[in-house]
């Protein structure tokens, strides 16, 4: 092999392991961070839509950790932490309305990671689902987008577009 083709060889595997570094390390933790509700570009079927919402991502050990607080369009505030691995498996939610559990507000969820930009979550009440969630981060990182359809604790289908945008 000659000088050439071994420094052509060299440069090439060098950029992989960076782009593969880069992929592993930014790609992984495209989620982490705080996202404004963005009402403008959002949808809520049935509705009403809430007031305002903010969610903080942190990563954990092979999954998220959240913090959300909001406003529901009655004006009562709404606070949850929760964490989950990407494992399929249940982990409890506890859902606050105004300082009190909220009984209409699920109570376990899991999650699959689809890709780096991608995970799924299913969300559960008493064992039985709720709502399907698919989470979806813009390849820039600015804009988190999550679809969710399903029911809520009332029966009533719920097609949701909720549109965060990354501060």
């Amino acid at each position: 092999m000659s000088k050439r083709t071994r420094s052509v060889v060299f440069s090439f595997a060098v950029l992989s392991v960076v782009a593969l570094w880069f992929n592993v390390v930014a790609g992984a933790d495209m989620f982490s961070g705080t996202w404004e509700l963005d009402l403008a570009k959002s949808r809520y079927i049935p509705g009403p839509a809430p007031v305002s919402g903010t969610t903080i991502l942190s990563s954990v050990d092979g999954g998220l950790k959240f913090v959300v607080n909001g406003v529901t369009a009655a004006g009562k505030r709404t606070h949850s932490e929760y964490a989950f691995k990407f494992d399929g498996n249940d982990y409890p939610q506890k859902p606050m309305l105004d300082g009190m559990p909220d009984p209409d507000g699920a109570d376990m969820i899991s999650a699959k990671r689809v890709d780096d930009y991608t995970y799924e979550t299913t969300a559960r009440l008493k064992g039985n689902v709720l709502a399907v969630t698919k989470v979806v981060v813009s390849r820039d990182g600015k804009t988190r987008t999550n679809t969710v359809t399903g029911k809520n604790a009332q029966g009533q289908t719920v097609s949701n577009t909720v549109v965060y945008e990354k501060q």
